[in-house]
C-alpha cells in the first residue's frame, strides 16, 4: 500500500481548531448599539445603519435583499445569515458563487472551516491541500466533495437552462434529503421560498462541477444542463417590479451589489417606469472610494444612476465581521420581525 503524499499529521495540526459561528440570539446587542449612536465615526455609522435595517424591518410593505460579498460566511458570520432567513428578517438574497457554494453548501455537506492558528509558506500549505483565506483554513480534499456534489446535483437535473436561483433551489432540497447541518443558509432559504442569486455562480466551486458535468456529459454525446445569467437578471427584476418597496442590507460589494441595484434600470427599461428606486440602503464595506470601483462607490453615487434613495442610506466602513454580529443582534432582539409578512418570492417562479 503506497503510502500517501500529504503529512497526515502535520495537516491535521494545523486544522484543529474549527471556526465557531457567531449566535445573535445569545446576546442582545441593543445597549452597545444603542450607546454608539452617541459617538462618532464607524460606531455612529453604524448605528444609523442599524436604525434604518429596523425601519426595513418596520415597513411591512418593505422586501428585504440581503446581498453579501466576501468571506464573512467563512469567517463565522453563517449562522447570522441563517437566522436572518429563519426569522423572516430578508425576502431575496444576492450573493457570490462562493459565499453560497463554497461556504455555506460546503458546512451543510459537513464539512468545517479552521482558524489559522499560524500561518506557515503557502506552498507548504499546498504541500497538505490546505486553501487559506487570510486567517482561516479549508480542507481543499473536502471542497474537492462539494465540487463532486454539484456535479452529482447537475446529472441528476434535466438538461436545460437553469438560473441560478433554481439550481441553488435543487441545492437546497439536497440538503433536506442528505445535508448534515439544519443552520443552512441554502437549506433554510429552500425551506422558506427565500430566492438565492449568485449572478457570477460558476466562479466557486460550482463552476468545477458544471463544467465536469458539461464535458463528460458531451463525451457521451448526451445533453447538459448550463447556467443561465440572462434569466437570474430576468427574474430578479420581476421580483423588484413586483415587490415595489425594497430594502438592501449590503456586505462588501462587487458584482452582488450591482446586480441588485440594476432591477431599477432594468424595470425602467421594460417599460416600468413607475418603478421605485431601493427605498432603504445599507452597505458595510472596506473599500477605498478613490479607485471608481463599484465596491467602494457610495450609496450616493448610486443615486445618481438612479437606482438608490439618497434619504435613508448609510455606508459603514468597517470590516463586516465586526459589525455585522451587532446589527444582526440588535434587529432580531428588537423584535419588528414578528410582524412582518412572508413573501415567499422563490415561489413566484413555480
Amino acid at each position: 500500500m503506497t503510502d500517501s503524499p500529504i503529512n497526515d499529521t502535520r495537516k491535521a495540526e494545523l486544522l484543529s481548531t474549527q471556526v465557531e459561528h457567531i449566535d445573535i440570539t445569545s446576546f442582545d446587542a441593543r445597549p452597545i448599539v444603542d450607546a454608539m449612536k452617541k459617538m462618532s465615526f464607524t460606531s455612529r455609522d453604524l448605528g444609523r445603519a442599524t436604525d434604518i435595517y429596523n425601519q426595513m424591518l418596520a415597513d411591512r410593505d418593505c422586501s428585504i435583499f440581503l446581498v453579501i460579498a466576501g468571506s464573512t460566511s467563512a469567517g463565522g458570520c453563517m449562522d447570522l445569515y441563517a437566522e436572518l432567513v429563519r426569522n423572516n428578517m430578508v425576502d431575496g438574497i444576492v450573493a457570490t458563487g462562493a459565499s453560497i457554494v463554497d461556504m455555506d453548501f460546503f458546512e451543510g455537506l459537513g464539512h468545517k472551516h479552521y482558524q489559522a492558528l499560524e500561518v506557515p509558506d503557502d506552498d507548504t500549505l499546498r504541500s497538505l491541500y490546505i486553501d487559506r483565506i487570510y486567517d482561516t483554513y479549508i480542507d481543499e480534499e473536502q471542497l474537492q466533495d462539494c465540487d463532486f456534489t454539484i456535479n452529482k446535483i447537475a446529472n441528476e437535473l434535466e438538461p436545460r437552462a437553469y438560473s441560478s436561483r433554481e439550481f441553488i433551489r435543487a441545492m437546497g432540497k439536497y440538503l433536506v434529503e442528505h445535508g448534515k447541518k439544519e443552520n443552512s443558509l441554502v437549506k433554510l432559504a429552500y425551506e422558506h421560498d427565500v430566492p438565492i442569486f449568485c449572478p457570477a455562480f460558476v466562479d466557486s466551486s460550482a463552476g468545477f462541477g458544471l463544467v465536469k458535468h458539461q464535458v463528460d456529459q458531451a463525451k457521451a454525446g448526451k445533453p447538459y444542463l448550463m447556467i443561465d445569467a440572462v434569466a437570474d437578471f430576468r427574474e430578479l427584476t420581476e421580483i423588484k417590479i413586483q415587490a415595489g418597496t425594497t430594502g438592501l442590507l449590503m456586505i462588501g460589494g462587487g458584482v452582488p451589489k450591482n446586480f441588485i441595484q440594476d432591477t431599477v434600470v432594468c424595470a425602467e427599461i421594460l417599460g416600468h417606469e413607475d418603478v421605485q428606486v431601493h427605498k432603504y440602503a445599507v452597505q458595510i464595506t472596506v473599500a477605498d472610494v478613490r479607485d471608481g470601483a463599484c465596491s467602494s462607490s457610495t450609496l450616493q453615487e448610486a443615486a445618481s444612476w438612479g437606482k438608490v434613495n439618497t434619504g435613508i442610506e448609510q455606508m459603514v466602513f468597517a470590516e463586516a465581521g465586526s459589525v455585522m454580529p451587532l446589527l444582526a443582534s440588535d434587529a432580531y432582539h428588537r423584535g419588528l420581525w414578528k410582524d412582518r409578512p412572508v413573501r415567499k418570492w422563490g415561489a413566484i417562479f413555480g
